[in-house]
């Protein structure tokens, strides 16, 4: 892959819209937000509407993300996106906690950081 290619994947600010589909291709949702992780500016998590009624934003890991011309694919099923712990956003950051409680609902390695606060995930 070109440099050039490998920047037009990760332009995540043309990412918010588009269609995000589970690792089996079913529809999860909408992009709304790109959190990163500010300790190495790396694409985290992003955040879906879900639900007619009462809709509310879940969160999806980037990880292993496949970048398509009209739709992103992860590497999650659709259920574990719909499992996964309802989080409130106090501003535009993860606290510890929570960032914690969604690195283990989708069985990522998470590693607390040596600061009290916590990783920050910044907003895209």
């Amino acid at each position: 892959m070109s440099e050039h290619q490998q920047e037009a994947e990760w332009n995540v600010a043309d990412w918010h819209g588009k269609t995000l589909l589970d690792r089996h291709g079913e529809k999860i949702g909408k992009l709304e937000d790109v959190y990163v992780d500010v300790e190495n500016d790396e694409p985290q998590f992003a955040t879906v509407k879900e639900g007619f009624i009462g809709r509310h934003l879940t969160f999806v890991p980037l990880g292993g993300i496949t970048v398509g011309p009209d739709e992103l694919r992860v590497a999650v099923s659709k259920e574990q996106v719909k499992s996964a712990p309802t989080i409130e956003l106090h501003g535009e950051e993860l606290s510890q906690a929570d960032e914690s409680a969604l690195y283990h609902h989708f069985e990522l390695n998470y590693t607390p950081p040596d600061s009290v606060s916590g990783r920050r995930l910044a907003r895209r």
